[in-house]
């Protein structure tokens, strides 16, 4: 038997059913940025950390001076840093609008991009960056197969991504939001499934 070649769900959402068993995921939406049958890549999108801070990353890494973080710029202050993920937690990505571009900026899909260079991060501290914009630490990461399989075991459903919802600050209501999109309350999810 021939099996079929999965779609691409690039610049799709995943989102987390109550089945998935494994809690770093639990109630997650992941916006994701590659997927082909070498594997896929993506962000949470509604997971946010309490520390670092966005100025305490961007003094951490040098970006500003400490005497400079109380003149960065407001709207980068009250962004949040997420957890992309579990791959590479060290490392920073950043989901942005198109208004920002940069030699390593990749398109993803529509008008998402994602650069992961301090370039922006310097940008978005002196409020030259991207009009809209997410901060991530580290990402979702699949081998060949695995996102596949895990979709067809009903780990997760698939959504047409809503821009709004990725940049948007109230993460809490973000794994709701996603569900509506396919038309699915989210108290009507179980953990169990059974016949009637």
């Amino acid at each position: 038997m021939i099996k079929e070649p999965f779609p691409s769900l690039c610049g799709k959402f995943l989102i987390a059913m109550p089945s998935m068993g494994d809690v770093r995921f639990d109630k997650t939406v992941i916006y994701i940025c590659a997927h082909s049958e070498e594997g896929a890549m993506g962000f949470i999108i509604n997971q946010v950390l309490d520390s670092p801070k966005v100025p305490d990353f961007l003094c951490q890494l040098e970006i500003i001076s400490e005497e400079e973080r109380h003149n960065i710029r407001q709207d980068a202050v009250r962004k949040n840093m997420h957890s992309g993920g579990p791959v590479e937690p060290g490392r920073g990505f950043v989901l942005h609008s198109p208004d920002f571009n940069s030699d390593s900026t990749v398109e993803v899909h529509g008008d998402v991009r994602l650069t992961a260079t301090l370039e922006i991060l310097r940008a978005i501290a002196t409020g030259s960056g991207p009009k809209s914009c997410m901060l991530a630490l580290g990402y979702s990461g699949w081998s060949a197969g695995q996102l596949e399989d895990e979709i067809a075991s009903n780990g997760w459903l698939a959504a047409d991504a809503d821009e709004s919802i990725i940049y948007d600050k109230n993460n809490e209501s973000k794994y709701a939001r996603s569900l509506k999109i396919l038309g699915v309350d989210e108290a009507l999810l179980s953990s169990s499934s059974g016949h009637a």
